[in-house]
């Protein structure tokens, strides 16, 4: 025990006599070591709020989209082009599928909200009572719409907290009334909703969402005031569409009938849809599914990075060493002479060389724990001064915190010392192996 404490001794001893040496070697473990620790967390973070995002829509959904097709496939057609989920397929989904327990219709269409001088660009979405439970909206201000209002088809709407702030700046908006200049319709506003965080695209299988710029109205309404037929003007003419549904979302009795129950909507609707492929049928749950495992793949993909950089770091302790051992020749030759056996040189050099790792890697651990504040700050930062940049990174890139994995601090600190061990080895078997003679005749 007094043998390897005085080794200990020795070794940092002489790692302190190189102070700026020892320095450069311990940085870059430092940064191998930090960088597993960043690059997990970050990784984590992003994984984290994406999986968010899925369980948003619900595990135990089902969502049916209309997909426009591409303009080749509707050549033959005049005129305005039907496509997508009629209220017709809507029904028959409710009345002939047992293991739905909701579904809910939604009709969305752009259009310009106007308030006295004050005009927004957003979306007029048409739905029922269920849509603000079955997506998660919390009310603000008054209230959300009722089947009353669906009955007697309702000019009231609600609206999302942008449109509100936007249209409604210095008053309260519950009781007044927004215009919409296309259909010469007004509205009267019943509730305000809080503010929502967008979601980004997921992959092909469903679009990003911007919730901030809806106003809610009874799906009834839109139907019988505004209607199925949508013209757009572009390019000097007009293309129109007719659309019934845009989205039917169907909550199903038990999360492990999900996938049975969307093959059974495939099926239902697929010979309807065949021409044009014009429906999605997305199952939260799959995406969910399929994120956790992109997550496993990720978490290795950056962690294999982040080895790298504590390989390179390995790799700057052996060089160091290396000149280490040349510079301290005559050093041990004269140990040797002394009667310093091969096996106390070996121990003299490999505790030199995992001091360093150790140093390096508590300093990166301690590094690599801020990472979730420096994050935080370089986003405020670049709010404040680039608020450009950051409207044009992805929501989940935005809106990510890094979450430290608890396993990366061991396994890095771990990592860093066996690199240590392994890097170190060569240059003291090296030293250890000297003729004492040759080694007592170096300058």
């Amino acid at each position: 025990m007094a043998l390897w404490l005085r080794t200990w001794q020795l070794g940092v001893k002489s790692l302190l006599l190189h102070p700026m040496r020892s320095l450069l070697t311990v940085l870059g473990i430092f940064i191998g070591v930090a960088s597993v620790i960043w690059l997990l967390a970050i990784g984590e973070g992003i994984s984290i709020e994406a999986q968010k995002q899925i369980e948003g829509l619900g595990a135990d959904n089902i969502i049916v989209r209309s997909v426009k097709p591409p303009s080749e496939a509707t050549t033959e057609i005049r005129g305005p082009v039907p496509y997508g989920l009629t209220r017709a397929e809507y029904q028959i989904l409710v009345d002939t599928i047992p293991t739905i327990k909701s579904a809910l219709p939604i009709r969305e269409v752009r259009r310009q909200f106007k308030r006295g001088p004050r005009l927004i660009d957003g979306r007029l979405v048409g739905t029922t009572p269920d849509y603000a439970r079955i997506l998660r909206m919390e009310i603000d201000q008054g209230r959300f719409i009722t089947e009353a209002d669906m009955q007697y088809n309702k000019n009231f709407c609600v609206l999302a907290a942008e449109v509100a702030e936007f249209l409604f700046p210095y008053e309260n908006p519950i009781g007044r009334k927004i215009q919409l200049p296309e259909h010469e319709q007004f509205f009267q506003v019943v509730g305000v909703l809080k503010p929502r965080t967008a979601t980004a695209a997921i992959g092909g299988s469903l679009d990003a969402q911007e919730f901030n710029k809806d106003i809610y109205i009874p799906i009834t309404t839109l139907q019988k005031r505004i209607g199925d037929q949508i013209t757009v003007r572009r390019s000097g003419s007009f293309e129109g569409e007719i659309v019934q549904l845009n989205q039917i979302t169907l909550s199903v009795h038990d999360v492990g009938q999900v996938l049975q129950t969307a093959e059974i909507v495939q099926h239902t609707l697929a010979p309807r849809h065949k021409a044009y492929s014009d429906i999605n049928v997305v199952v939260p749950l799959e995406l969910l599914e399929q994120a956790r495992t992109t997550r496993l793949m990720f978490i290795v993909f950056m962690g294999l990075i982040a080895a790298i950089s504590l390989l390179v770091g390995g790799i700057g302790i052996m060089n160091i060493m290396l000149a280490t051992v040349t510079e301290r020749t005559r050093e041990i030759g004269i140990r040797r002479a002394l009667g310093a056996r091969r096996q106390h040189i070996v121990s003299q050099f490999l505790v030199e060389t995992i001091a360093l790792s150790i140093v390096g890697a508590l300093v990166g651990v301690v590094v690599g724990l801020a990472c979730p504040f420096v994050m935080t700050q370089v986003r405020l930062g670049l709010e404040h001064y680039r608020p450009d940049l950051m409207e044009s990174l992805p929501a989940v890139v935005r809106n990510v915190t890094p979450v430290i994995v608890p396993e990366s601090i061991p396994l890095a600190f771990v990592i860093s010392v066996l690199i240590g061990v392994v890097f170190g080895l060569y240059p003291a078997v090296r030293a250890a192996y000297m003729d004492p003679i040759e080694a007592l005749r170096h300058e």
